[in-house]
């Protein structure tokens, strides 16, 4: 290993993954929140990565859900 180095002729790389999500802020059940820290600590999986995989698979399947509004 060098005692220095020149980063002077360094690029900069645009960062891959700027863009691809988008921050919100969502109120969820504590049931929610409790059943994925349950799956994060079984799979090793951060939680809100779960949910975020949960959902996209929603969207990729078309996924809708029953509502039965009392009438």
């Amino acid at each position: 290993m060098k005692k220095e180095y020149n980063f002077s002729k360094m690029k900069e790389v645009a960062n891959p993954l700027k863009g691809k999500k988008i921050g919100v802020g969502i109120n969820l059940s504590p049931e929610v929140i409790d059943y994925f820290k349950s799956l994060s600590a079984e799979t090793s999986i951060p939680y809100q990565k779960l949910i975020d995989m949960y959902l996209l698979d929603c969207v990729h399947k078309k996924k809708k859900l029953k509502l039965d509004w009392a009438g």
